[in-house]
């Protein structure tokens, strides 16, 4: 009978893992919104997610953070008291929000960024924030560009621990005055990318630092005291948009001292980069194809090289043992010691800001007019 019972015990046990286990791979659903409400920006930080909800025919956009197992709080706050552009700002279709979330010791802050629609001539863009302390909306910097390209852009936004910052890249022509000259000398209309922009990170509701030695960039990634960058080098000849390129390296600085931590030089031309505490992933594209290239960090040695499979976006998020990226709806994940790719989820509409943190992979999506905040968590 002592025998028999050791042995339901243990089937008991196994069977708790297995099932343990099995939960540990299955989709939840964290958040589903009220009808005609939609996502159009999420982001996460450790236990705390966000996300950018447009307005319906009435009422206000909203900024939602959520610290999960409490309470959701909305930002910034609303009232007669307080002139808030994220209100009633159209969100245009085809002109995404970007959104940051950072832990900041306790005290979440946010950042966000709003955009003028395409048609305009001069097009602005607006870098916003709140924080938990004070959630009033703070609008730190407007950027603008005209619809050739000369002018400001932005080049993203990132929040990790306590640290949240902001690229901006200027574009100018090679020689203006030649180029408004008649007739046109050849090439002086052409687009460079000149001094005047660089990485700005934001501390509370203080105005903007620049990150010493940090320069114009075109993609931002943090996480705890280390900013990743692509180095802003030209500018596109459709639209003036600036580009970056595989002849200059990736870089890590520290946010506080600007230090370089690490430089990487990846094989193809970089379009989206992603950071943990121990590794910067790099994603590029060549021939074609996108290829994902991986280091160590702080050393910056090569840990891994895989080409992504046809169709999918250029865009990931890194922890220390998996990064994330899709492919059309199905989520995937690379594990960054084995090179293995497997997929983890098949999301019901795009997923919107798709990100790891730490094992918890997270994105929002929108099915049926309404928005969704869907999480796996992966098994080790």
């Amino acid at each position: 009978m002592q025998a028999m019972r050791m042995l339901l015990g243990a089937l008991a046990l196994a069977a708790s893992i297995l099932h343990t286990g099995s939960r540990a791979r299955q989709v939840e659903t964290l958040y589903t919104s009220p009808a005609n409400r939609t996502i159009a920006a999420f982001a996460q930080d450790g236990g705390l997610v966000a996300w950018f909800a447009p307005k319906a025919s009435k009422g206000c956009n909203e900024v939602w953070l959520w610290q999960l197992g409490s309470a959701r709080q909305p930002l910034p706050s609303e009232g007669a008291a307080y002139h808030n552009v994220t209100c009633g700002w159209q969100v245009p279709a085809g002109s995404p929000v970007s959104l940051a979330v950072a832990g900041n010791g306790g005290s979440p802050a946010l950042l966000w960024t709003l955009h003028e629609s395409a048609a305009q001539a001069v097009r602005f863009d607006y870098v916003l924030g709140a924080t938990v302390a004070d959630p009033r909306e703070r609008r730190f910097q407007e950027v603008a560009h005209a619809s050739h390209g000369a002018g400001l852009w932005l080049g993203g936004v990132a929040g990790s621990g306590g640290t949240l910052v902001y690229a901006v890249a200027q574009v100018a022509y090679k020689d203006q005055v030649a180029c408004l000259s008649s007739p046109k000398e050849p090439g002086a209309c052409e687009l460079k990318v000149a001094p005047g922009g660089g990485i700005y990170r934001i501390v509370g509701r203080k105005p903007p630092t620049r990150i010493n030695g940090a320069p114009a960039a075109v993609a931002v990634a943090a996480s705890g005291n280390d900013v990743a960058y692509v180095p802003a080098i030209g500018a596109s000849t459709v639209d003036g948009h600036p580009l970056g390129s595989r002849n200059v390296p990736v870089e890590v600085r520290d946010v506080n001292t600007g230090s370089l931590v690490v430089s990487v030089s990846p094989e193809a031309a970089p379009l989206a980069i992603g950071l943990s505490s121990t590794v910067l992933g790099v994603l590029g594209r060549s021939g074609g194809r996108l290829v994902l290239g991986w280091y160590a960090l702080p050393t910056g040695r090569p840990l891994g090289t895989l080409r992504l499979p046809l169709g999918a976006s250029p865009t990931l998020s890194v922890g220390d043992s998996a990064i994330v990226f899709r492919v059309g709806r199905s989520i995937r994940v690379v594990d960054v010691h084995t090179r293995r790719i497997r997929t983890v989820a098949k999301a019901a509409g795009t997923p919107i800001g798709l990100s790891i943190a730490d094992d918890r992979v997270a994105w929002a999506e929108n099915v049926a007019g309404r928005g969704r905040i869907r999480a796996i968590t992966l098994a080790p």
